[in-house]
């Protein structure tokens, strides 16, 4: 290939991108659009109640915690709490790992294992561990209690939360009666 060959492909490629600068000038000078002196739009909203919303959702979990109950079993639960065992202990007795003892906890006030430093949520928690408590913070922990240290991303199987909380309240010096 000979430099006069060399020369017409640069010409080409150069008329190529100043017919592209041109085309896109040209249209805007044909196509002039108005800029609003403010940019985005006005979304008017009405005062809503979330409160009301949210109070409602947990009653709703109340009241069908008796069939949530009923979907799950211990052997089950034994299973999907090894999950949790990476960080919890279950047996009596056992130590504080990453995340606090869990012999038990159904029954037992949010944040009070002794030797255990809590995140300032769930010290800060003033509920006990009760079925729906433990079935409310096991589908997503970060979610339920804002501002908790466990990084667990929960349980979202109905069944799974249900044996779970089964098989801590079976390790427990006085399980806790089913609803």
């Amino acid at each position: 290939m000979d430099s006069f060959e060399i020369n017409k492909i640069i010409a080409a490629v150069l008329m190529v991108a100043l017919l592209v600068i041109g085309i896109g000038k040209l249209s805007d000078v044909i196509f002039y659009v108005e800029e609003p002196e403010t940019p985005g739009y006005t979304v008017e909203i009405e005062n809503a109640t979330t409160v009301s919303t949210s109070s409602s959702a947990k009653e709703e979990e109340k009241i069908d915690i008796v069939a949530l109950m009923a979907m799950g079993d211990i052997a089950t639960g034994e299973k999907v709490f090894k999950k949790c065992a990476a960080c919890h202990s279950i047996i009596k007795g056992g130590k504080n790992a990453i995340g606090p003892a869990l012999y038990n906890v159904v029954g037992r006030k949010v944040g009070s294992v002794e030797d255990y430093k809590y995140s300032k949520a769930l010290a800060a928690y003033d509920k006990e561990w009760t079925f729906e408590e433990l079935n409310g913070f096991l589908k997503k922990p970060a979610k339920y209690i804002k501002g908790t240290k466990m990084a667990y991303a929960g349980l979202r199987k109905e069944s799974d939360r249900a044996s779970v909380i089964k098989y801590l309240n079976e390790n427990s010096d006085n399980p806790v009666p089913l609803p």
